[in-house]
């Protein structure tokens, strides 16, 4: 209804507000300034036009030399295809799997009100996820990989529940819904499970990736993580242009494709900064 949409507007609106204003409480800002830059610009800038010089700095970290130069080192090649997972991921559920069940005919009159519920189990998912795996990893001495193969196998098992319980025509299909069926009856319980899935196995990918890039660039931490979203951005936005063409059994397969190869990718970084860790004579769980 009308009200509603008013209700979530203004604590949308609101609770962006309270969250960026006490984003600029975090810290006062380090006066200092990046390479390259004269007292002539910040003379232009000014002390008032913090926020300015804030983008211009996003801009130099992001479109440097030393940025460009990070993208194509070894590590970050690799991590790029774990990201670029992610980013497909993203799109699917924030998108294409609420749509799904919005389009299945089968789940009668509640089909639009699961796709709210649906926000909420990947939301629990995700809330889960990030508690267990980023709250304690501290106690983890097994290093990052066994939870990243926590979460492609949660997701492998997402994707092969969700083809078993979706007409594969689910996301492309008309405003009036589907009435096809997949494997077996549409089940409301499973889409639900799956939807806890997808962001459970979320939260294990996003809170290892954050991790392991502070960890290997600890130094530049700002290009290596606006290359991060760089690449995570570029392929929701991939995700979504090709989901309004693709039926949803084509979706699953690229997702099963890109993720199986961007955990072995993972993989392979994480060992190599354990070889380099015990080559100086650290201890594995410190990462």
């Amino acid at each position: 209804t009308e009200s509603d949409r008013r209700t979530v507007f203004i604590a949308l609106t609101v609770i962006s507000l309270v969250g960026t204003v006490l984003f600029f409480l975090i810290r006062k800002q380090e006066d200092t300034k990046a390479p390259g830059d004269d007292d002539s610009t910040n003379e232009i800038l000014g002390e008032s036009s913090s926020i300015l010089r804030s983008f211009i700095n996003f801009l130099y970290y992001f479109f440097t030399e030393r940025s460009i130069t990070l993208s194509f080192t070894k590590e970050m090649l690799l991590l790029s295809v774990t990201t670029a997972y992610t980013g497909l991921v993203l799109t699917f559920f924030s998108g294409v799997y609420g749509t799904c069940i919005g389009a299945v005919n089968r789940f009668g009159s509640e089909e639009k009100s699961l796709i709210g519920l649906s926000g909420i189990f990947i939301g629990v998912g995700e809330i889960l996820g990030g508690g267990i795996f980023g709250l304690l990893s501290k106690k983890s001495r097994s290093g990052r990989n066994p939870v990243v193969m926590l979460g492609i196998l949660v997701h492998f098992i997402a994707f092969y529940l969700i083809f078993f319980n979706m007409p594969n025509d689910a996301p492309i299909a008309p405003m009036e819904g589907t009435d096809q069926i997949a494997y077996m009856i549409p089940s409301k319980e499973v889409a639900m499970l799956c939807s806890f899935l997808l962001g459970l196995g979320d939260s294990c990918f996003n809170t290892q990736l954050l991790s392991i890039l502070g960890f290997l660039y600890s130094e530049d931490s700002a290009p290596a993580f606006a290359i991060f979203k760089f690449v995570q951005s570029i392929c929701a936005a991939v995700a979504y242009f090709y989901s309004n063409y693709f039926l949803l059994q084509w979706q699953l397969l690229i997702m099963v494709l890109v993720g199986f190869f961007g955990t072995i990718t993972f993989f392979t970084v994480e060992w190599e900064a354990a070889a380099a860790l015990a080559a100086r004579g650290s201890d594995y769980s410190s990462i």
